[in-house]
Parts: C-alpha cells; sequence; structure tokens
C-alpha cells in the first residue's frame, strides 16, 4: 500500500493555495501531483545508480503558471491536440474555440484549473467542473482524474467526465518523460505499437490519411532509438520541427475497454524502462521539438532545451470533427466518457531488450 504526504507548494496569482500531493509505494517509487492542472510533477524512480526524477517540470509554482508554451505534466482537455480553425460544427450549430494555436484550438484550460482534491489508500482523486461555454465548448461538465500508484511501480491515471449536453472531448496526461533523468532523449530507445500513422499537414493538423509507418521514419514497431532516422529525417518530421508531433494509431490486440500496451522505452545509461497501457485509439508522440521556446525555467533553474523529453499522449485523434472517418469524440449528454491509462516501471534485468 502507498503512503500519501500532503504538502504546501505555493499560491496562484489569483491567491489559490496549491498543494502537493507525494505518493511513495514499498518499493521506492514516487509520484507527486499538485491540485493546479492535475499536474505530475515528479516521478522518482530508484534505480541502480540512485533515485532519478524521470519527468519534466518546474521547481515552483510561479514557473508553472508562466510557462504557456509545454503543458508540462498537465491534464489537457477539454479537447486534447488540435482542432483545426478553432471551430466545430454539432447537432447543425457551430461553435468558435479560442485559437490558441495559430489558426487552431490545442488542449484547453483543463491545465490551468484548481481542483478539489480526496485522497486515500494508495489513491488521490481529484475532481472539478467545466461550465458551459469555458473555451467555447458546450455544456457543463464534470471532471474525476484518479491517480493510484500500485504496489508493482505501476501508476494507474483514469479519466471520468459527463456533460448535461452534447459536446466533444480528448482528454490526455502531457508528461515528458526523459528516463536517464537529463540530457537529450535521443539516444533513448522507444517501441511504438502501431503500425499506422495520422500524416500532419498544415499547422500540424492531420490530413485525414492514415498511412503505414513501415519503411519510413515514422516506424518504430521494431524499437530504436528515439532520434535515429531524423537524419536526414522526412518530410513529416521536418515539418514539425526536425523531431516528432505525430498521433500513432495503436494496434489494439483486443477489443472493448481493456488497456492495451502501445509504448515501451527504456534508457541504457539509467537501466530504467517503462510501459505505457491505455484504452485510447491513439498515442502521440512528440519529442520536445520547441521545448527551448519554455518562458521559465525548468528544474535546477535549468533552462529547458530541444529534445529534453519525449510525451507519449494517449488520445484520440487530433482534429476528429474536421475527419468524421476518425473515431468518433462526440459525448451526449448523460453519457460518461472514460478513459484508463498506465504506467509501469522497470529497472536493471526488469527492462528486458527493445
Amino acid at each position: 500500500m502507498a503512503k500519501i504526504e500532503t504538502r504546501l507548494f505555493g499560491f496562484t496569482q489569483k491567491g489559490d493555495a496549491v498543494s502537493e500531493y507525494i505518493l511513495t509505494n514499498p518499493g521506492g517509487l514516487s509520484v507527486s501531483v499538485l491540485d493546479y492542472g492535475a499536474i505530475i510533477k515528479n516521478i522518482i524512480v530508484p534505480a541502480k545508480r540512485g533515485p532519478v526524477d524521470v519527468v519534466l517540470g518546474h521547481d515552483t509554482l510561479q514557473e508553472y503558471e508562466g510557462d504557456t508554451a509545454t503543458y508540462c505534466g498537465a491534464f489537457v482537455g477539454r479537447y486534447a491536440n488540435r482542432i483545426e480553425n478553432a471551430a466545430f460544427s454539432l447537432n447543425g450549430k457551430t461553435y468558435q474555440l479560442e485559437a490558441n494555436d495559430g489558426a487552431n484550438h490545442l488542449h484547453g484550460c483543463f491545465a490551468r484549473k484548481m481542483y478539489s482534491v480526496k485522497a486515500f489508500g494508495d489513491t488521490v482523486l481529484m475532481e472539478a467542473d467545466s461550465p458551459d461555454g469555458e473555451d467555447g465548448f458546450p455544456g457543463n461538465m464534470k471532471i474525476a482524474v484518479r491517480y493510484t500508484l500500485t504496489p508493482d511501480n505501476a501508476l494507474r491515471m483514469d479519466y471520468r467526465v459527463s456533460s448535461d449536453a452534447d459536446t466533444i472531448v480528448n482528454l490526455t496526461n502531457h508528461t515528458y518523460f526523459n528516463l536517464n533523468g537529463g540530457g537529450s532523449v535521443l539516444g533513448q530507445r522507444l517501441k511504438l505499437y502501431a503500425s499506422t500513422f495520422l500524416e500532419g499537414g498544415p499547422g500540424n493538423c492531420p490530413t485525414g490519411r492514415i498511412l503505414p509507418v513501415a519503411g519510413t521514419p515514422m516506424d518504430f514497431t521494431r524499437g530504436k532509438a528515439i532520434g535515429r532516422d531524423l537524419t536526414p529525417g522526412s518530410d513529416q518530421t521536418r515539418l514539425v520541427g526536425d523531431g516528432y508531433d505525430h498521433c500513432f494509431v495503436i494496434d489494439r490486440p483486443r477489443a472493448g475497454a481493456r488497456q492495451s500496451i502501445c509504448a515501451w522505452a527504456t534508457c541504457d545509461e539509467s537501466s530504467i524502462s517503462m510501459k505505457v497501457y491505455t484504452t485510447q485509439p491513439g498515442v502521440h508522440l512528440y519529442t520536445g521539438n520547441f521545448l527551448q521556446d519554455c518562458p521559465t525555467p525548468g528544474k535546477g533553474l535549468r533552462p529547458m532545451q530541444k529534445y529534453d523529453g519525449f510525451a507519449l499522449e494517449t488520445e484520440h485523434f487530433p482534429c476528429s470533427p474536421s475527419h468524421p472517418e476518425f473515431p468518433s469524440t462526440v459525448l451526449r449528454a448523460g453519457k460518461v466518457f472514460r478513459v484508463s491509462n498506465t504506467l509501469r516501471f522497470f529497472t536493471g534485468k526488469q527492462c528486458g531488450v527493445i
């Protein structure tokens, strides 16, 4: 059974007190989450050379509030990833959203919300409301985010939302991982359980084409160093800043609401490995191509650098309202949208080989 410690982390610009909840299991894995943005601030993995913090973030609340670019560690929505031209139509009505990524809408305001918390056993439950019209979306939405730390070094993340009016929704966590605790992630190895990906177009919105990864730099099916195929790269990798910022379609071995493995990352230097499981249809790989643009410093007051971390955003497909052929992101009034994800950590000989 994990133990939970609570401490004051700081005060928002509006004067709200922000707390940090630290979950630690008997094996020494520690996870810290904030009730601001439901942010995962730290995941500290016990390794051969000592504990390693494998996620990017900041040291102070002011730095998190001032970071308007990276969404480090945050729970994001109402719509994770992009909505093309910051507008969508539903039930014959067009809704105009905040255009916060050029002409497009990106991620939304959940990353800046305050959440009420119930901490019990090995679980932290965070809840909030999203009023009708927030970010331009219809419906009053109830939000619940549950973080559970298990004895076998897994962090389970369960999301549950409902609305009193028809709306659209897409949820993810936006943690950046660095399994070495620092430096470039391009030498860390990654396997994606995905044989196809969404072709990116202008503004990094999908064109609608789902393409095979075979024979392209997008192929992670056998596992490889993240940066192996970035030189010379391809039109797709150059389009997003000489890296990856693409949604991969998960090869699901089974149907239904059970989780499937979608990613496996390993760092030889730290001997830390992480497997990612999800109920979602896609996983978006982002290699931190613009982390250098972060307006506030990272941990230890160190400015963030390009390729400092990689994100594995389990999600429905970006711009789904523009592509009826994609899995639907419509949430009907009175219904519940659920997502379940697990991060499982291994060290030493348990890592396996990609």
